[in-house]
């Protein structure tokens, strides 16, 4: 669950995000390929974003309660104005961020096995000229490989893409009202 109050600054503060926001981070993973595919849609979150980065949406390589560097730069997810935001697409790395650390770009080597293996130690989030620190985060959850009850009889599995889809994240998580967050792996065939 992406949401305002999971909103850490770069010291690891807690520091609340802008109210009443959410996010849904869906996620499809290829670590063979180093491919991730993405859905991400922001409600509630107002204003122009920004970030150091080269974008102001990102997986950051950081546990609950923790901050880190970002590791992915997305897409920001648009249009920017009224009603909900989204990006949708696929990347491949190897990756960038555009942040610099200790001489480097966060995303340099980042390798999605390192995703796939520990989910939990990363959180996705967006950043605004209002809400800088974030103004929605949520930590990176697990959807089961051969994907997962929806609540409506089925289950969310995109045999094109041989991989899980969580295409309803509040559906797949099964959280009513608020949204989901979610790891796929690629299945094995």
């Amino acid at each position: 669950m992406a949401t305002p109050d999971q909103v850490l600054n770069a010291d690891g503060v807690a520091t609340p995000g802008e109210p009443g926001a959410t996010g849904t981070f869906t996620f499809r993973i290829n670590s063979d390929e180093n491919i991730i595919c993405y859905d991400i849609t922001l409600d509630g979150v107002t204003g122009a974003y920004q970030s150091p980065a080269k974008t102001a949406t990102h997986i950051h390589q950081a546990a609950v309660g923790a901050a880190g560097p970002p590791r992915i730069a997305f897409p920001n997810p648009t249009p920017i104005g009224d009603g909900p935001r989204t990006s949708s697409g696929c990347l491949q790395g190897p990756f960038t961020t555009g942040v610099i650390a200790n001489g480097a770009d966060t995303g340099t080597n980042f390798d999605l096995a390192a995703i796939e293996a520990n989910p939990a130690g990363f959180a996705a989030d967006t950043h605004t000229t209002a809400f800088t620190a974030g103004a929605v985060r949520g930590q990176l959850t697990p959807i089961p490989v051969g994907g997962v009850e929806t609540g409506a009889g089925g289950s969310a599995v995109d045999p094109s893409l041989n991989m899980t889809a969580a295409g309803a994240g509040a559906a797949v998580l099964g959280v009513a009202a608020l949204v989901g967050l979610g790891v796929a792996r690629r299945r094995n065939s």
